[in-house]
């Protein structure tokens, strides 16, 4: 399944970590792509595309100002990460029998009416106050199962291998 990930309202003086963290999440579970919107922030950028080269796979990450570009013209579904709608482990399922590209939005400040009407799906995971990565992850893994955690991740220069009492790292000198 093609996945993009949508992350509104970045804004670096408060999310450069959690944005970091959202990005990352979306890309070691699957996604192919993360748009994000609110201010532009070429370190994240830049952190980013350097994660990607040193550790491999097929991901991209963009700037998009007009978010609401973005959701209109997107061509498959929308599934919209909130504390309102479907509960997750009904609609995941459902969700994961289709075919087309699917975008998932996810929000920061408090994301508007629109993106609730022009979703696909609204998504509840939990009905609590929760983490934007938390509820990335938790969809991510309910949607795939566990092809979630078993991506590609071939072309970098660090892998893990992973064992009982810790892991072995290999860092190819290419």
């Amino acid at each position: 399944m093609n996945i993009t990930v949508l992350r509104l309202g970045h804004r670096p003086h408060r999310d450069k970590r959690l944005s970091t963290h959202l990005i990352l999440c979306a890309r070691a579970l699957g996604a192919e792509k993360v748009i994000y919107s609110g201010d532009e922030d070429p370190r994240l950028e830049e952190g980013v595309r350097d994660t990607v080269e040193r550790w491999g796979g097929e991901f991209t990450l963009e700037y998009e100002s007009n978010w609401r570009g973005v959701i209109k013209q997107w061509k498959g579904n929308m599934v919209h990460l909130t504390m309102y709608g479907l509960p997750v482990e009904e609609a995941a399922p459902k969700i994961g029998e289709t075919e087309e590209p699917l975008l998932v939005v996810v929000g920061g400040p408090k994301v508007p009416r629109d993106v609730y009407d022009h979703a696909t799906w609204n998504v509840s995971v939990t009905n609590q106050p929760h983490s934007e990565v938390s509820a990335l992850a938790i969809f991510m893994l309910l949607l795939q199962g566990d092809d979630a955690l078993k991506h590609d991740f071939s072309g970098g220069s660090i892998r893990i291998t992973p064992n009982e009492r810790g892991k072995t790292v290999e860092v190819s000198k290419d």
